[in-house]
C-alpha cells in the first residue's frame, strides 16, 4: 500500500512539473518575441541588417601607408536647405578623400592630375548633397553626409579606391 501511495504522489508530482514548465515556456516564448522584436526594430532605424553587413558596407582597412589623401583645392561654400526662419544659411570648408594606393583604380584615377581634372564632378556631388540638408541637420549628421557622399563618389568612379570622406564645415 506505501509503494502504490508513493506512486500516486510521483506521479502527481511530475504531473504538477510538467504544467510548470509548460506554463514557463509559454511566458518565456512571448518575452523572448517580444525582445527579438524590439532587437529587429532598433535595428532597422539604425539600418543594421540582422544577418551582418552586406560586402560593400564591410569597412576594410586600409594601413596608413597605404593611404593618399586628396583635398578639394579650395575652400567651398554651400548654401544650406532654407529652415523654418527663411534666413540662407551656409557651410563653409574643407574636404578631403582618403584613398587605397594599392587598389588598382588607383593607378587610373587617383594621381594628382586626375582627381583634379575630375574635382568640378566632385564638387557638384559634395555640393548636392550637403545641400539638402538644413543647417541644424548638417550639424547633427555629418557621418551620414560622409556615407551619402562617399556611395555617390565611390558610384561616379564605379570603384571603391576611395573609402573615406573627412570635411570640416563651419555653419552660418
Amino acid at each position: 500500500m506505501k509503494r502504490n501511495l508513493l506512486s500516486i504522489i510521483i506521479l502527481a508530482l511530475l504531473v504538477v512539473n510538467i504544467v510548470l514548465t509548460t506554463i514557463m515556456m509559454i511566458s518565456v516564448t512571448s518575452a523572448s518575441k517580444k525582445t527579438a522584436q524590439l532587437v529587429a526594430d532598433i535595428s532597422s532605424i539604425i539600418k543594421l541588417e540582422i544577418d551582418g553587413l552586406p560586402e560593400s558596407d564591410v569597412n576594410t582597412t586600409v594601413s596608413l601607408a597605404q593611404t593618399a589623401v586628396y583635398s578639394i583645392s579650395e575652400e567651398l561654400t554651400i548654401p544650406l536647405k532654407t529652415e523654418e526662419d527663411g534666413k540662407a544659411h551656409y557651410a563653409v570648408g574643407n574636404v578631403s578623400l582618403s584613398m587605397n594606393t594599392a587598389h588598382d583604380d588607383y593607378a587610373t584615377y587617383g594621381d594628382a592630375e586626375s582627381m583634379k581634372a575630375r574635382e568640378g564632378l566632385l564638387k557638384d556631388i559634395i555640393f548636392s548633397v550637403i545641400g539638402n540638408y538644413t543647417m541644424q541637420e548638417a550639424q547633427q549628421n555629418s557621418e551620414q553626409i560622409k556615407s551619402e557622399i562617399l556611395s555617390k563618389i565611390q558610384v561616379l568612379f564605379d570603384s571603391d579606391f576611395i573609402y573615406g570622406v573627412s570635411f570640416n564645415f563651419l555653419y552660418s
